[in-house]
């Protein structure tokens, strides 16, 4: 066993090592851009009903025309950074980071740049993205884009994990915060300005070299955009209201550990599985997370501190394998260019979050007002197990024509 492990280990430190400069330096890049995103916007309600002196319910619907913007904007942004070029559109998605948090900075007595400053760190967040993930996967073979695609959210939830703790070092100190974030990503933006400009590749790879926005929704890869919405919709309820479930259960500092803890995990797994989920096919992995994360909507019901835990454990597992199998079945079914696929990726994300929010919140309401909490999350858990068999039909029976893999298909 221990050998194993050690195989394992190496196997995924030497991949790290075949990764170009240009990608490694992505990926600190998409590290920190989420450590500065993270570090505010778990914060962003309490700092928004300070600033604005308004309700919950105003501040919701804020923060949902914000999110709303990134995800519905996403297909569009991709295809905008295919028109400018990949690097130049990292370069103008850090710049507008850095705008948004000067925008936050000098927000403190004007609740109008509090709000634009929310909106900026959304479109950049929009467009820096599909960018981020196109560019790490430009001229890769089937072979390496699950090594690469793994990598880039691995380095992403390295970020959401480390987030959240430096902004709880300036919770206190909003302007600190906002300080450091912008100066943070005025670095990220001279670091991203000194990267490569990505080289042309054979179309049979790319897809069309420049994508017109008529066409940003064309040639959907549908089961894994399901898929996608699917995975999203049930990840979502465990991201929106755990929080509130734990509150009065759980110590703040339990909570904390257990959400840092995902997001490790899910970082950590990803790179070892990343070889085996490329290879399996997208039912296989799609019988392996959706009830791991069965496992993990039933384990929250018990409302302990081990529950949560081991629940949060069994959430890595399952996210992990989704997140990157639904990703590269859309990459090796779509006739788009990867870019703009994963800005239709994107879309489904907000898709399946936005139902999180409509259906997940007034069921968890329901719940709550039966005094049965712990009966939400086996009913969350019910759908883990229910819903993708359904989703995998809807999706095959509105695909219209089926387009093939641009290459050889993939064994399993």
């Amino acid at each position: 066993m221990g050998g194993g492990l050690h195989g394992r280990w190496t196997a995924v430190t030497r991949a790290w090592r075949g990764l170009g400069r240009a990608q490694l330096a992505l990926l600190m890049g998409g590290f920190l851009v989420n450590v500065g995103t993270f570090a505010v916007y778990p914060y962003l309600a309490v700092l928004l009903r300070e600033r604005l002196d308004a309700g919950m319910a105003q501040v919701g619907v804020v923060l949902g025309a914000a999110t709303l913007l990134q995800f519905a904007s996403a297909p569009f942004t991709a295809a905008f950074a295919e028109r400018v070029g990949l690097k130049r559109a990292l370069s103008l998605a850090t710049c507008l980071y850095c705008l948004g948090a000067l925008t936050y900075l000098g927000g403190a007595d004007r609740p109008a740049l509090m709000v634009l400053g929310l909106f900026l760190s959304c479109g950049a967040g929009a467009l820096y993205s599909p960018a981020y993930r196109g560019y790490l996967v430009h001229a890769a073979t089937d072979e390496q884009r699950p090594r690469l695609v793994s990598a880039g959210s691995a380095a992403g939830q390295l970020g959401i994990a480390c987030g959240p703790v430096v902004g709880a070092l300036f919770l206190h100190e909003p302007g600190r915060l906002f300080a450091v974030t912008t100066a943070l990503y005025a670095l990220l933006a001279l670091g991203h300005a000194a990267l490569r400009p990505e080289e042309p590749v054979r179309p049979a790879l790319s897809g069309p070299a420049v994508e017109p926005f008529s066409r940003v929704l064309h040639g959907l890869a549908r089961v894994p955009f399901a898929a996608t919405v699917l995975t999203h919709y049930l990840f979502m309820q465990f991201y929106q209201y755990l929080s509130v479930y734990a509150e009065g259960r759980l110590s703040t500092a339990v909570y904390g550990l257990a959400m840092t803890g995902y997001s490790l995990g899910l970082a950590v797994l990803q790179p070892l599985v990343a070889r085996r989920v490329g290879r399996a096919g997208h039912p296989a992995a799609m019988a392996i997370g959706f009830p791991a994360m069965a496992v993990g909507m039933a384990a929250f019901a018990t409302g302990h501190a081990a529950g949560v835990a081991c629940g949060a454990a069994a959430m890595s597992v399952g996210t992990a394998v989704l997140f990157l199998k639904n990703d590269l079945e859309a990459l090796a079914l779509s006739e788009r260019s990867a870019t703009v696929t994963f800005g239709q990726q994107r879309l489904a994300v907000g898709v399946g979050a936005l139902l999180s929010g409509v259906i997940g919140g007034a069921v968890y309401g329901m719940f709550e007002r039966a005094d049965a909490l712990g009966a939400f999350w086996l009913t969350v858990a019910a759908q883990c197990v229910l819903l993708p068999p359904l989703a995998l039909v809807a999706g095959r029976l509105v695909r219209g024509r089926r387009t093939a893999p641009r290459s050889a298909p993939r064994p399993g």
